[in-house]
């Protein structure tokens, strides 16, 4: 069977590893859009924390954070998938309450998330945070390095046959594929890589729904989203790329891709700016995660690195780092980790996140040929890969690992 994968992010990519571990002829075409949100997210795995009065959204992402033991397991490299737990953080201990009944309620039915333990001075497990903060520590939360992940999928994809084209996709009424050329490929025709070990400045986390734990809301006063200027013009019908069954998983860009179908799909861009600082001689590789039940997330990585983030933005494609931006990311960091006042800031990054306007994601088939796949917002790194394993089994015609209705498209 010939399957053609839209998008060459972390769903793109977990999809083309499970349909070509299933015998499929695969090719997954990377648009390159600027502002792909995999490129560089937190790597934040602690769904239970999250979505209290949304099952849906929870169920899809506590199984997304299942899924990466028996996947690490399978790809057998380091995707920088490491148990380092979360730290929950509040000023005031009573505002930790209501994430505490939260894990207890769901801690039956997910055990993996481990015992929960109050934790009086949380700067002994991450230095540089405040004094003044008390906390929970949730011990099976986990992060990963979405760029790591999303390359040993598309590597595993590669070795059993996939080819990876850098093109733009387009489809016909009918659901067919037409490829575009774009800037940088090769001889003005859509190229083809033959490793996926490619990576541009973009990703972010952040949060998305309800009274979540981690901040939902976006964080500063915006003025209305400007025209979209994340839409491509193309000359000429494309060339044609056979196949028996399309997969969309090109996240934000997802609606204008399918249009041509007749569907106008709700899915807009959330930025997300994100900041990495480094922390020169401290070994901060197994740092517990820290996430406040307002304002930024923070998380140690290998090489003495810290990440910052994210600005939750409505404005649109627009894939820029700007001065509010770095400074709201900035002065929150530093009010709950002053120690990190002299960290050199390394790079900053910024990335689109796909959201999905009526519900918690958009998984299932468009059209008989057509299944779609995004609406992830800022857990695309913690069901990404899960998210990516339901699109191949429907584009298969087999039976999904997990019930799709309450995130098939509703098409009128």
């Amino acid at each position: 069977m010939r399957v053609v994968v839209i998008g060459s992010g972390i769903v793109g990519a977990g999809a083309a590893y499970y349909l070509t571990g299933r015998g499929a002829t695969v090719t997954v075409v990377d648009g390159a859009y600027p502002g792909e949100a995999t490129q560089a997210g937190a790597g934040i795995v602690c769904p239970w924390v999250d979505h209290p009065e949304d099952d849906d959204w929870y169920q899809l992402t506590r199984e997304g954070a299942r899924h990466y033991p028996g996947l690490v397991e399978e790809l057998g490299e380091d995707i920088g998938y490491a148990k380092v737990g979360a730290l929950l953080v509040a000023e005031d201990p009573a505002d930790l309450e209501p994430v505490r009944a939260l894990l207890r309620r769901r801690y039956p039915d997910a055990p993996e998330m481990g015992e929960i333990t109050d934790v009086d001075t949380p700067s002994e497990l991450f230095p540089p945070l405040s004094d003044t903060l008390s906390a929970l520590l949730v011990p099976g939360a986990a992060r990963v390095d979405g760029c790591a992940v999303r390359d040993a999928l598309l590597g595993a994809a590669v070795a059993r046959g996939a080819e990876v084209r850098t093109a733009a996709a387009t489809l016909t009424p009918d659901g067919q594929v037409r490829l575009h050329p774009v800037p940088g490929s090769m001889d003005g025709e859509p190229g083809t890589r033959a490793e996926p070990g490619f990576r541009t400045e973009a990703g972010a986390a952040g949060s998305a729904g309800g009274a979540s734990w981690r901040q939902a809301a976006p964080l500063s006063p915006g003025m209305p989203p400007p025209a979209p200027t994340g839409t491509r013009t193309f000359t000429g019908e494309g060339v044609p790329l056979e196949a028996d069954a399309v997969i969309v998983a090109a996240g934000a860009w997802t609606g204008e891709v399918c249009r041509p179908l007749g569907v106008e799909l709700p899915v807009f861009p959330r930025r997300g700016q994100i900041l990495h600082a480094t922390l020169e001689g401290v070994d901060t590789a197994w740092w517990p995660m820290v996430l406040p039940n307002v304002g930024p997330y923070l998380l140690g990585f290998p090489d003495a690195r810290v990440v910052i983030g994210a600005t939750v933005e409505d404005v649109g494609f627009a894939p820029r780092v700007t001065m509010g931006g770095l400074q709201e990311v900035i002065e929150a960091g530093l009010r709950i980790a002053p120690g990190l006042f002299g960290a050199t800031v390394s790079e900053v990054r910024v990335g689109l996140r796909p959201v999905y306007a009526p519900g918690p994601a958009l998984i299932g088939p468009l059209t008989h040929r057509v299944v779609v796949a995004t609406g992830l917002s800022a857990y695309g790194l913690t069901a990404g890969p899960f998210t990516g394993r339901i699109a191949a089994a429907l584009a298969l015609g087999e039976q999904p690992p997990l019930d799709i209705t309450p995130y098939a498209p509703v098409i009128g």
